[in-house]
């Protein structure tokens, strides 16, 4: 299949409703260049395309004009299986994600398998100065590195991240309310001496507190964390 014909697959699949309510969701994308397909859909044939090899092409016809592109391009390079064709396919693609539901539908499976090789993309990608690229940076290291991989200085590396781009300063926050469910002492004192901005400390704090994987005595000493946020 050319990107053509993919393309014209895709607005077969087309729901109207469901694209209105996408539109809603990511507003920093422009409706118009919203197809409508829904996600089972879209995994669906994201795994034919690998399978028979059609999604080359695809791959490589990038910018994509439309969103329902980009979400499946994300969703066939989450199901490669060769570490070293997939961190290349997704370096490639990395400048051209614009929305943070495409960053995070970008999960690359084979990823867990080579956590050494991918942490040096993982630093790179943190200096990026892209929203999106650093956005997907920290969700790799919150997916890969907060159980038996993590290292103190993987919260170091997130924390050092500067920007006033909304879209990071959650990912930020939802970063240090998973460590707080997964690495509760470690990254504690990040809280404690407030070294976040005081948006992201509160924030995290609030999904922290939302969180059932946190025990009740550690949400009482979190909710006396909170900070008076300047207007």
């Amino acid at each position: 299949m050319t990107p053509t014909d993919i393309r014209n697959a895709l607005f077969q699949m087309r729901d109207e409703p469901y694209r209105a309510f996408q539109a809603k969701l990511i507003p920093t994308v422009d409706p118009d260049t919203m197809i409508g397909v829904r996600t089972p859909a879209l995994r669906k044939l994201a795994r034919q395309l690998y399978v028979t090899g059609d999604s080359v092409e695809f791959l490589n016809d990038l910018p994509h004009r439309y969103f329902d592109e980009n979400q499946l391009h994300a969703f066939i390079l989450s199901g490669m299986r060769n570490f070293d064709d997939c961190i290349t396919a997704v370096c490639n693609f990395l400048p051209f994600v614009d929305n943070w539901a495409t960053c995070d539908q970008l999960s690359p499976k084979i990823f867990k398998k080579q956590k050494t090789q991918l942490l040096r993309y993982i630093r790179r990608w943190l200096d990026s100065g892209r929203t999106y690229t650093i956005r997907f940076a920290i969700g790799m290291l919150m997916a890969h590195y907060l159980d038996e991989d993590f290292e103190p200085e993987y919260p170091q590396m997130v924390a050092a991240v500067q920007s006033d781009e909304y879209y990071v300063k959650m990912m930020v926050a939802w970063y240090f309310a998973t460590a707080l469910a997964k690495q509760y002492c470690a990254v504690l004192p990040y809280i404690e001496v407030q070294k976040l901005d005081p948006w992201i400390h509160n924030k995290a704090i609030q999904k922290a507190l939302e969180s059932y994987r946190i025990p009740d005595e550690h949400k009482t000493h979190l909710r006396e964390l909170k900070v008076r946020v300047p207007r």
